[in-house]
């Protein structure tokens, strides 16, 4: 019998990580000598892993960013969130109840994000979340990342899963493009870290609290239409 995988983006889905993120990069750029940013440019700041974070906080203020200093300032960020974590880090309501509901039925779970993979495990595993995981990916496994499929249908293959027998469930158009371009379903979810409501991006269905991610909606998910 066919384990579907259930594939969860991590930042503004599974947990609440922009405390953490925010005060790594205003570290950063404190050092540069720029004005520090606040929660209200989180939606354009995360979502495409630490080197995007900075490079935008840079374009936020305004200040040009040599391409040759990003492995140092990159550096600096990493040290710093790897210090302070899991810090103000909190999983969103009814994350660990739904992940035991799917768990129990059987079913494969994954994370697939665009944080770095030496930062997203040792963060799950600080959080007590990483034996839940049967495979965990991150911006740095592949040799691309969400939105493009292959970084989605990696973490499928890594989990034991098989196309298309997975769904994806996000926060933001990263992840519901990767679900797309993948062909498979997604489930978005509204209380993460984008600047457009999730509908925008069209998921096949989206959820307000993770109590409603039950089996049976997954099941319909993935019943083939027609």
């Amino acid at each position: 019998m066919l384990q579907p995988v259930i594939v969860f983006d991590l930042d503004g889905t599974l947990l609440d990580t922009a405390p953490g993120i925010m005060a790594s990069l205003n570290h950063v750029i404190a050092r540069e000598g720029l004005e520090p940013v606040d929660y209200k440019d989180v939606t354009f700041l995360v979502g495409q892993g630490a080197r995007a974070t900075i490079e935008r906080a840079y374009a936020l203020r305004n200040a040009e960013l040599d391409p040759e200093r990003m492995p140092e300032l990159l550096d600096i960020f990493i040290a710093h969130y790897l210090e302070e974590m899991p810090g103000e880090c909190t999983p969103f309501p009814g994350v660990i109840e739904a992940l035991g509901r799917l768990k129990d039925e059987g079913f494969k779970l994954a994370v697939c994000t665009n944080k770095l993979e030496t930062l997203a495990r040792p963060l799950l595993d600080l959080m007590n979340m990483t034996s839940w995981f049967d495979a965990i990916t991150g911006g740095d496994t592949f040799s691309v990342k969400k939105p493009d499929p292959g970084h989605l249908l990696g973490t499928i293959a890594a989990a034991g899963g098989t196309f298309p027998h997975a769904v994806m469930i996000g926060d933001s158009i990263n992840d519901i493009k990767a679900a797309a371009n993948a062909h498979i379903p997604s489930i978005g979810v509204p209380f993460g870290y984008t600047d457009l409501p999730i509908e925008t991006f069209s998921p096949t269905h989206v959820i307000q609290h993770f109590d409603e991610l039950t089996v049976d909606l997954v099941r319909q998910l993935l019943t083939p239409k027609g």
